[in-house]
């Protein structure tokens, strides 16, 4: 069965990128199982439930986050009541939502679907590592297809989390840096891994914020107020292929639609 997964989606562009591609990707791509990380999906910072809906409407089947899952208050009560949008799983169990998604695929197929935070210049969270040794116990013997969203700052953090689920995982990819990485590979247990998938969204920015603000940041040391930018839209995912009896990666690659109209 083919996963597809989608970084980052960022603001507008992005979900407008998507909107007018997936169901070409699902189709094209026979996709069994669609998943997009949209932690920045309104305006660059956070998903609030209204387009949480539009993007479960378009055609994907799961959605991650990160640590800007916070940013829209809303969001608090819609959780608990969308199973299909996940929090990463290693924040504090008294906080709404939850990091694991368990269901069946289109074709039929057990899945599972993991969000996990990194620690390195993040929030303040519970182990990752152990955090992930404990869901993956938990799960069923019959749920071998596993899909892993590592939102994490440091490339070493990825890594380290990549080696400690092979085998155990069919992939697990990384998010949050915005910049697609060239390390897709099948690790030596099996499952297959990428550092970063990248930003679906305006690459003529820095990782997706109008680039005179950051400039200007950076020179002046004095805040400012982050706004998305609009041009140079990609979308970046990757595409994995499993195998179903066995859970185990047969292939990963990545897979990118640059707009040549915006």
């Amino acid at each position: 069965m083919n996963i597809l997964f989608i970084g980052d989606i960022f603001a507008s562009a992005g979900r407008n990128i998507v909107a007018e591609n997936i169901q070409r990707i699902i189709t094209e791509e026979k996709i069994s199982l669609a998943i997009a990380n949209v932690e920045n999906s309104a305006g660059g910072f956070g998903v609030t439930p209204s387009i949480a809906e539009e993007m479960l409407s378009l055609g994907l089947d799961v959605l991650t986050t990160g640590n800007h899952v916070w940013d829209k208050r809303e969001l608090f009560d819609y959780l608990p009541r969308q199973p299909r949008l996940l929090r990463p799983a290693n924040y504090s169990v008294d906080l709404p939502g939850t990091g694991v998604w368990v269901g069946k695929a289109r074709n039929g197929v057990e899945c599972a679907v993991i969000n996990m935070q990194g620690r390195s210049y993040m929030a303040s969270t519970d182990d990752p590592f152990r955090k992930m040794n404990g869901i993956l116990e938990a799960l069923p013997e019959t749920v071998k297809v596993r899909f892993v969203d590592f939102h994490a700052e440091l490339t070493s953090e990825k890594m380290a989390m990549g080696w400690h689920l092979d085998g155990r995982v069919s992939a697990m990819v990384g998010t949050h840096t915005h910049i697609p990485t060239a390390d897709e590979r099948i690790l030596a247990g099996g499952t297959a891994y990428q550092t970063d998938c990248g930003m679906t969204g305006p690459y003529d920015s820095v990782i997706g914020v109008e680039k005179d603000l950051i400039l200007r940041r950076f020179l002046t040391a004095l805040p400012v107020r982050m706004e998305a930018a609009k041009g140079g839209v990609e979308l970046h995912a990757s595409i994995v292929k499993v195998d179903v009896d066995t859970g185990k990666a047969i292939s990963i690659r990545r897979y990118e639609i640059k707009d040549k109209k915006r």
